[in-house]
């Protein structure tokens, strides 16, 4: 038998045509033929137990499709008479004789097929043959073969079909994977693709990550319930280590058969919560760039419902493409976040953009209504009105004190619920007002903001004392002019849904000094009409005084006019001014030609530092001595303007360029650079020059101004004390910089900053104790791109902050790849990110979430940080060393070092700037020597660790080992490198 089953050539015979027997047409459908041959054999021949073996072609698996008739199996005696038969070409009968019958075998030509039946003894014999018997034999071969050819095109139909339905199957995926359709209405359809290819009523999907070791079920159908599996949510794997789900993840093959076999041969236990035992389970795996991204499982609980090799085939394939869909999917969602989360920030940056457009509007307005010819309530009842366009105020109080009188006076009083409360512009003696807000608001010179309870409780007011009807809201703050208390805006709300908060608090507390600023002008104003009314009645009874008179007001007007193009404190022309004469040269200019003129733009460097150290009274004596030195650097007929803070320009007209223009700018870096006797202290400063020509491609005095400011930025990244030209370099410079910026903010969309580690080791043995996460651009084109090149620029358009959680986030991802004993990791924290009181708690939350013990990290800060805002510097630290992250301070010794902050601040570490370090030498006592000893010796005073940075010589090392410097960092020992570049050196 089995010589038949693999295949045997049909020798060409002629047909024959049997008298008297009548013999059916070919045959329309498989095992028709069957039947017609069982009944003429024993009809016509007188034979019985007739029945016909044969193949119909191989199945896609190679192996050969056999058929028998009758579909009893065969006997042995049977197998070895077809084998036979097969073998001889011809008739076999068999030895056996039971009851005169013979059973015999022959093979049909033009076919793989075998006629067995049994015969009479006397008609078995050789020569005995029935007659007509061989032409029926060879017509039922021809007859077999077109049986056999009908089978095999039915066989080749089905698979083209099944093509076909597969081929469909996947454009549906790949249609849904493009759709518009959320995961949810996506992977139902899914489902329904894939059971209209096989059995998949129960059908799930897995997704797993690999670099998170979780695993998540997105879709779950089952007949017979979830079995507890939570869809969408992500599953630690060890949670499911006894699944065949994670086994087949694990193995990355597929797996096919009853549920109960599969765990034995995984070495898995009972199933237990993962569900009832299945009659047969398939599972295949996602794989994408060869890791293993999930499996799709399909399970039957009915014997019926089994699985074939061809499923399992098919299966796998669709599982590809139905990951395919997935990631198309994901990808999409995850692109629209990232747009939605862009779009939000920029209506936010907008939002804000307006409201501060607005608030500058509204300044503007206070400043016109104070220099108005309006009475003095009228102009508070609009004041009022611009106050309302910013904030909530409904109810506005604005009251003025006396030291001297020890009294109050109410010069504006708004109020839905009591508008007679107080009266106007009389003076209350303070022991009247003691136990009122707004008097302890003046008492205690600082803002309260919350009800009426709660203020009264800061303010030390008795409970129970009320003026007025009862608010639910109250936001007070006072007005000070030079360290001095002169009065206090108060607004209240009596609206529950009405509240205050920090930003009000703070908008109220600028827009009073501008209030008192307009009340002083007003107050001022009046008092000078006062005095010429007065005058006036005078000189109504002595006409002769009246041109004195005249002339008095006419210099009032005019110091008025002098005042408000002029700076209060050097009396040097202000911004206004100064616009006023660009406007007038470039017009100038565009009338002759020939007409040249040129503009200085400079500040103080270091003004900060005197204004800090020495305090700002010295701060303004500097100034008007910087603003008397210029006025000598140039001609009488020049402006030299101060445009605000420690920033001057000076504009000379009719100069030979651009010779002049630099004679007056080295006339002014020199004097400025002589020092200045103040309040029995000699100061010290010099200037940073920038300078912008004439030229007839300025249209407006902003463009000018702008230049020279870049020029005079130029000047001072080139070592300050010197002047620059605004020329085509600088220009073209300053496009690279907005290009610069630009692919910064595509940087931060496209997440292409990495950090790169450089260990932080003991110097006496060089023993890695820890590492530095240093940031690093991964620019596309540029490749990789230190910090110096693009830091300032995000420092200052105030994209670092998103950089740095970038960076924070990236570095907590790839620090297990450091090994398990490299230590702790620093992080270097931006100064602009202590300004938010809840940055502990994000970078707390941030180190929680990828499960990193707290000691394993470390954060930076600069002298800078701790300077700018030193109260929520000292918070934050403080919140982070509780909860077990130590804070070091960076570059030591290159700014302020004053150990005034040190002492003030919860410090662990401090790390000497590479600028000491590198300038070491083994037996020299001088240079940075010194310092660094000092440093060391107040570290140790003061409990802290050292690390001095950028150690790049043996002989670095040594001389700070003999200083008694512990640990260190630099060249020496590493660069900086990829976390993946420090996983392939771990031992293996």
């Amino acid at each position: 038998m089995a010589s038949l089953f693999q295949g045997s050539k049909a020798r060409g015979t002629t047909a024959r045509t049997l008298k008297g027997i009548s013999i059916p047409e070919p045959p329309t459908r498989p095992g028709e033929i069957d039947e017609v041959v069982l009944r003429m054999a024993e009809t016509v021949f007188g034979c019985r137990d007739a029945r016909l073996v044969w193949i119909s072609g191989t199945t896609r698996e190679g192996r050969l499709r056999g058929h028998q008739w009758p579909t009893t199996p065969l006997s042995q005696e049977e197998s070895e008479l077809i084998d036979e038969a097969l073998a001889r070409n011809g008739s076999v009968a068999s030895g056996n004789v039971q009851d005169g019958w013979l059973r015999i075998a022959h093979p049909l030509q033009y076919a793989q097929a075998v006629f067995l039946a049994r015969w009479p003894q006397a008609t078995a014999l050789a020569g005995g043959d029935p007659p007509g018997l061989l032409d029926f034999l060879t017509l039922l071969a021809a007859r077999m073969r077109a049986e056999i050819e009908l089978v095999a095109a039915n066989h080749a139909t089905g698979r083209m079909g099944k093509a076909a339905q597969l081929q469909k199957a996947l454009y549906s995926l790949a249609s849904l994977a493009s759709s518009e359709l959320d995961m949810q209405e996506m992977l139902p359809r899914t489902h329904a693709v894939v059971a209209g290819l096989m059995y998949a009523a129960n059908f799930k999907i897995a997704l797993y990550a690999p670099e998170r070791d979780t695993l998540q079920f997105v879709y779950v159908a089952d007949e017979k319930g979830g079995h507890g599996v939570a869809v969408g949510k992500e599953i630690p794997a060890g949670q499911l280590r006894e699944s065949l789900t994670m086994a087949v993840i694990r193995s990355g093959s597929p797996a096919m058969g009853p549920s109960q076999k599969l765990r034995e041969q995984f070495g898995l236990a009972p199933p237990g919560g993962f569900g009832p035992e299945s009659a047969d389970w398939l599972g295949v795996p996602m794989v994408a760039e060869g890791i293993v991204r999930g499996a799709v499982i399909v399970q039957s609980y009915d014997q019926r419902g089994r699985f074939s090799e061809e499923d399992r085939s098919l299966l796998g394939y669709v599982a590809q493409h139905i990951l395919t869909a997935l990631q198309r999917k994901q990808a999409h969602v995850e692109l629209e976040n990232r747009v939605e989360d862009r779009t939000r920030a920029l209506t936010a940056e907008v939002m804000e953009r307006q409201r501060g457009e607005k608030l500058q509007a509204a300044l503007y307005s206070i400043a016109d209504l104070a220099s108005s010819d309006l009475d003095m309530s009228e102009m508070l009842r609009r004041i009022h009105l611009v106050v309302a366009e910013l904030m909530y105020a409904r109810n506005l109080i604005i009251a003025m004190y006396d030291a001297d009188r020890e009294a109050l006076r109410v010069i504006y009083h708004a109020d839905e619920k009591d508008p007679g409360l107080v009266e106007i512009g009389v003076e209350i003696p303070e022991a009247q007002m003691r136990d009122t807000i707004t008097l302890g608001v003046i008492r205690t010179g600082r803002a309260v903001m919350g009800s009426p309870a709660q203020v009264n409780r800061e303010l030390g007011i008795p409970e129970g004392v009320s003026f007025g009807a009862p608010a639910e809201d109250v936001l007070g703050v006072p007005m000070v002019f030079e360290g001095t208390v002169r009065g206090a805006l108060v607004v209240q709300s009596y609206d529950v849904a009405e509240r205050f908060g920090e930003e009000d608090r703070a908008l109220l507390t600028y827009v009073a000094q501008h209030i008192l600023t307009a009340l002083d002008r007003k107050q001022a104003r009046g008092e000078l009409e006062d005095r010429v009314a007065e005058r006036t009645r005078e000189l109504a009874k002595a006409v002769g005084k009246l041109r004195e008179q005249i002339v008095e007001r006419e210099r009032a007007e005019q110091q008025l006019m002098h005042e408000t193009m002029h700076d209060s404190l050097t009396g040097l022309p202000n911004r206004s001014y100064l616009y006023d004469a660009l406007e007038r040269s470039l017009a100038r200019m565009e009338r002759d030609p020939k007409h040249r003129f040129a503009v200085l733009f400079l500040d103080l460097d270091r003004f900060k530092v005197v204004n800090d150290s020495v305090g700002h009274l010295a701060g303004d004596e500097m100034l008007k001595e910087a603003g008397a030195r210029l006025q000598a650097c140039v001609r009488p007929f020049d402006v030299v303007a101060r445009l605000g803070g420690d920033e001057f320009a000076l504009l000379l007209e009719d100069v030979n360029l651009p010779e002049e223009a630099c004679h007056a700018a080295e006339r002014a870096i020199e004097l400025l650079s002589e020092p200045m006797h103040i309040d029995g202290k000699e100061l010290f400063t010099s200037a940073s020059i920038g300078i912008a020509l004439g030229h007839p491609r300025y249209k407006r005095a902003e463009e000018l101004l702008r230049d020279a400011d870049v020029a005079m930025y130029r000047a001072k990244a080139h070592g300050r004390q010197r002047f620059e030209i605004f020329d085509e370099r600088l220009h073209q410079e300053a496009i690279a910089l907005l290009e610069l910026e630009s692919d910064l903010r595509r940087a931060i969309q496209r997440y292409e900053f990495e950090p790169h580690f450089q260990p932080i080791v003991r110097l006496a043995d060089r023993k890695v104790l820890g590492y530095e996460a240093l940031l690093r651009w991964r620019h596309p084109r540029r490749g990789l791109v230190a910090p110096d090149e693009f830091l300032a620029l995000a420092e200052e358009n105030g994209s670092v902050e998103q950089i740095d959680w970038q960076m924070f986030e990236q570095t907590c991802r790839e620090i297990s790849l450091l090994g398990e004993d490299s230590g702790y990791v620093t992080l270097n924290v931006s100064p602009r990110h202590f300004r938010s009181p809840t940055l502990a708690r994000q970078m707390l939350e941030l180190f929680d979430s990828f499960h990193l013990s707290h000691d394993r990290i470390r954060v930076e800060v600069t002298e800078g940080a701790l300077l700018d805002n030193p109260d929520q510097v000292r918070e934050t630290l403080q919140a982070l060393r509780t909860a077990g992250v130590v804070a070091a301070l960076d570059d030591f010794g290159t700014g302020y070092s004053s150990l005034s902050y040190l002492h003030r601040f919860p410090l662990h570490t401090i790390k000497i700037d590479r600028s000491f370090v590198s300038a070491l030498q083994r037996g020299d006592g001088h240079g940075s020597t010194p310092v660094v000893k000092a440093v060391l010796a107040m570290a140790q005073t003061l409990g802290m660790d050292v690390i001095a940075e950028g150690v790049e010589t043996d002989d670095q090392r040594e001389c700070l080992l003999e200083m008694g410097c512990e640990l260190g960092q630099g060249f020496l020992f590493s660069k900086a490198r990829a976390a993946s570049e420090w996983a392939a050196r771990l031992p293996h």
